[in-house]
């Protein structure tokens, strides 16, 4: 069960700016990536759930999170169809994100008011996403659409919420392209937690990488007021 409402969840995407994206089947080494992530100062973690007994690591990352990180709010990604969201949700996953829009997963998770974002690649597609009830849009794949796509949606819709995964980087040309552009937060994966980072087990660079990141989203933001 979800320790984090929906609005919680929301606030804290659109307050920290990022949200890491990260899978392994090793238990003890995704525990201290979650750790590295949250003592960086990231405050939500998306378990992408794309290998096998992936809901088994979820569980016992969770109970590590509930246990050892107060304030730390797991969520899943890559899950595509309601059955899926249902049994991250048992698992105490906090939000669900989807690579495409289906009405299934919108249902379960409205039900449990668990937040959901939905991978969408239109405009059609994102303001259908809004009627089921998506409070931030997951623009995906990211690097295909670009900054721009993202100007063109805050067009005809400037209440649209949009999240970014895929082509985000932690540098500022990238970062200011897509947060001056009008993102409310980035997803982002191997460009924060890279291969190398991950083989070398460099968990104090990790903590690093994401409190120097944490802080260009802070800076570029601060900007975009004046």
């Amino acid at each position: 069960m979800a320790q984090f409402t929906r609005i919680e969840v929301a606030t804290a995407m659109k307050e920290t700016g990022m949200i890491p994206l990260f899978f392994s089947n090793d238990i003890e080494l995704s525990k201290n990536v979650l750790k590295a992530c949250y003592d960086g100062g990231a405050r939500l973690m998306e378990f992408t759930a794309r290998g096998d007994f992936a809901h088994e690591v979820f569980g016992e990352l969770t109970k590590y999170a509930i246990a050892e990180l107060p304030g730390m709010i797991m969520g899943v990604g890559s899950v595509t169809d309601g059955a899926a969201a249902s049994l991250y949700m048992a698992l105490g996953a906090n939000f669900i994100v989807t690579p495409v829009l289906r009405e299934d997963i919108a249902i379960a998770c409205n039900r449990r008011k668990v937040l959901w974002s939905s991978g969408c690649g239109t405009l059609t597609e994102i303001a259908r996403a809004e009627e089921l009830g998506c409070e931030i849009v997951k623009l995906f794949p990211g690097d295909i659409y670009g900054p721009q796509f993202v100007k063109g949606i805050k067009g005809p819709q400037p209440w649209t919420s949009v999240m970014p995964t895929g082509g985000v980087a932690p540098n500022k040309e990238n970062l200011s392209g897509w947060f001056n552009a009008g993102v409310t937060c980035v997803g982002m994966g191997s460009q924060l937690i890279s291969k190398e980072i991950i083989s070398n087990k460099a968990y104090a660079k990790l903590e690093q990488e994401v409190e120097k990141t944490l802080a260009l989203i802070h800076s570029i933001r601060n900007n975009n007021k004046f």
